[in-house]
Protein backbone atom coordinates (compact mmCIF):
# COMPACT_ATOMS: atom_id res chain seq x y z
CA UNK A 1 0.00 0.00 0.00
CA UNK A 2 1.08 2.94 -0.91
CA UNK A 3 0.16 6.04 0.94
CA UNK A 4 1.03 10.14 0.79
CA UNK A 5 0.00 13.09 2.59
CA UNK A 6 0.40 16.93 1.42
CA UNK A 7 -0.22 20.05 3.53
CA UNK A 8 -0.76 23.43 2.19
CA UNK A 9 -1.36 26.81 4.21
CA UNK A 10 -4.75 28.98 2.67
CA UNK A 11 -5.16 32.53 3.21
CA UNK A 12 -9.02 32.00 3.96
CA UNK A 13 -11.42 31.54 6.52
CA UNK A 14 -11.56 27.38 7.56
CA UNK A 15 -15.49 28.12 6.88
CA UNK A 16 -14.99 29.72 3.56
CA UNK A 17 -12.63 26.72 2.78
CA UNK A 18 -14.56 23.79 3.75
CA UNK A 19 -17.55 25.49 1.88
CA UNK A 20 -16.09 24.67 -1.05
CA UNK A 21 -14.27 21.41 -0.26
CA UNK A 22 -17.30 19.95 1.15
CA UNK A 23 -19.17 20.47 -2.26
CA UNK A 24 -18.63 17.24 -3.84
CA UNK A 25 -19.76 18.79 -7.14
CA UNK A 26 -17.14 21.62 -6.85
CA UNK A 27 -13.64 19.96 -7.26
CA UNK A 28 -13.45 21.64 -10.73
CA UNK A 29 -13.44 25.06 -9.11
CA UNK A 30 -10.13 24.38 -7.93
CA UNK A 31 -8.78 21.23 -9.64
CA UNK A 32 -7.36 22.24 -13.08
CA UNK A 33 -7.63 18.58 -14.30
CA UNK A 34 -11.63 18.18 -13.29
CA UNK A 35 -13.30 20.12 -16.18
CA UNK A 36 -16.83 18.74 -15.63
CA UNK A 37 -18.22 17.17 -12.62
CA UNK A 38 -21.82 15.58 -12.08
CA UNK A 39 -22.70 14.13 -8.93
CA UNK A 40 -25.48 11.20 -8.77
CA UNK A 41 -26.86 11.24 -5.03
CA UNK A 42 -26.38 13.01 -1.94
CA UNK A 43 -24.50 12.67 0.84
CA UNK A 44 -22.29 9.78 1.85
CA UNK A 45 -22.27 6.96 -0.47
CA UNK A 46 -22.60 9.87 -3.66
CA UNK A 47 -20.89 9.54 -6.41
CA UNK A 48 -19.36 12.09 -9.04
CA UNK A 49 -17.90 11.42 -12.17
CA UNK A 50 -15.46 13.54 -13.10
CA UNK A 51 -14.53 14.63 -16.98
CA UNK A 52 -10.98 14.85 -17.67
CA UNK A 53 -9.01 17.68 -19.96
CA UNK A 54 -8.96 14.16 -22.64
CA UNK A 55 -12.87 13.33 -21.79
CA UNK A 56 -11.66 9.95 -20.14
CA UNK A 57 -14.32 9.74 -17.01
CA UNK A 58 -13.16 9.49 -13.33
CA UNK A 59 -15.79 8.11 -10.58
CA UNK A 60 -15.47 9.05 -7.00
CA UNK A 61 -17.33 7.85 -4.32
CA UNK A 62 -18.34 10.37 -0.60
CA UNK A 63 -17.56 8.00 1.84
CA UNK A 64 -17.48 10.15 4.57
CA UNK A 65 -18.45 13.86 5.46
CA UNK A 66 -17.53 15.75 8.90
CA UNK A 67 -18.48 19.10 8.72
CA UNK A 68 -17.99 19.79 12.05
CA UNK A 69 -14.91 18.30 11.66
CA UNK A 70 -13.88 19.46 8.54
CA UNK A 71 -12.59 16.57 7.12
CA UNK A 72 -13.98 13.75 4.49
CA UNK A 73 -13.22 11.08 2.60
CA UNK A 74 -13.76 9.55 -1.06
CA UNK A 75 -12.23 6.99 -2.88
CA UNK A 76 -11.71 6.31 -6.57
CA UNK A 77 -14.88 3.83 -7.71
CA UNK A 78 -13.51 3.38 -11.95
CA UNK A 79 -11.20 5.90 -14.23
CA UNK A 80 -8.16 6.02 -15.76
CA UNK A 81 -5.54 6.79 -12.98
CA UNK A 82 -3.02 4.85 -12.22
CA UNK A 83 -3.96 3.28 -8.88
CA UNK A 84 -6.38 0.89 -7.02
CA UNK A 85 -8.06 0.42 -3.37
CA UNK A 86 -7.96 4.56 -3.29
CA UNK A 87 -9.25 5.93 -0.27
CA UNK A 88 -8.28 10.17 0.10
CA UNK A 89 -9.08 12.21 2.82
CA UNK A 90 -9.23 16.33 2.94
CA UNK A 91 -8.74 17.54 6.66
CA UNK A 92 -9.30 21.42 7.18
CA UNK A 93 -8.00 22.81 10.23
CA UNK A 94 -8.28 26.31 11.26
CA UNK A 95 -4.50 27.96 11.53
CA UNK A 96 -3.84 31.93 12.61
CA UNK A 97 -4.10 32.71 9.28
CA UNK A 98 -6.34 31.18 7.61
CA UNK A 99 -6.27 27.63 7.23
CA UNK A 100 -4.02 24.14 6.44
CA UNK A 101 -5.21 21.98 4.19
CA UNK A 102 -3.94 18.11 4.49
CA UNK A 103 -4.49 15.94 1.75
CA UNK A 104 -4.00 12.41 1.53
CA UNK A 105 -4.58 9.30 0.29
CA UNK A 106 -3.69 5.31 0.72
CA UNK A 107 -3.91 3.39 -2.60
CA UNK A 108 -1.64 0.07 -4.68
CA UNK A 109 -0.33 1.05 -7.78
CA UNK A 110 -2.62 -0.01 -11.10
CA UNK A 111 -1.07 -0.24 -14.40
CA UNK A 112 2.15 2.17 -13.07
CA UNK A 113 5.34 1.69 -11.23
CA UNK A 114 4.90 2.52 -7.50
CA UNK A 115 6.94 5.93 -7.77
CA UNK A 116 4.55 6.97 -11.13
CA UNK A 117 1.49 6.26 -9.39
CA UNK A 118 2.51 8.40 -6.01
CA UNK A 119 3.90 11.22 -8.52
CA UNK A 120 0.31 11.16 -10.30
CA UNK A 121 -1.39 11.35 -7.24
CA UNK A 122 0.89 14.02 -5.73
CA UNK A 123 0.68 15.75 -8.50
CA UNK A 124 -3.06 15.85 -8.32
CA UNK A 125 -3.32 17.20 -4.82
CA UNK A 126 -0.71 19.96 -5.77
CA UNK A 127 -3.02 20.84 -8.83
CA UNK A 128 -5.63 21.25 -6.14
CA UNK A 129 -3.46 23.18 -3.88
CA UNK A 130 -2.62 25.74 -6.42
CA UNK A 131 -6.16 26.31 -7.51
CA UNK A 132 -7.56 26.51 -4.14
CA UNK A 133 -4.60 29.41 -3.47
CA UNK A 134 -5.71 30.87 -6.60
CA UNK A 135 -9.46 30.90 -6.01
CA UNK A 136 -9.01 32.55 -2.32
CA UNK A 137 -6.67 34.89 -3.60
Amino acid sequence: MISISMKTQINAPAADVWAVISDFNALPKYVAAAVESKVDGEGIGAVRTLTLPDGALLQERLEQLDTDEMFLQYSIVDGPLPVADYLSTMKLTAAEEGCELEWSGDFNAAGASDEDARETMAGIYQMGFDGLAKLFA
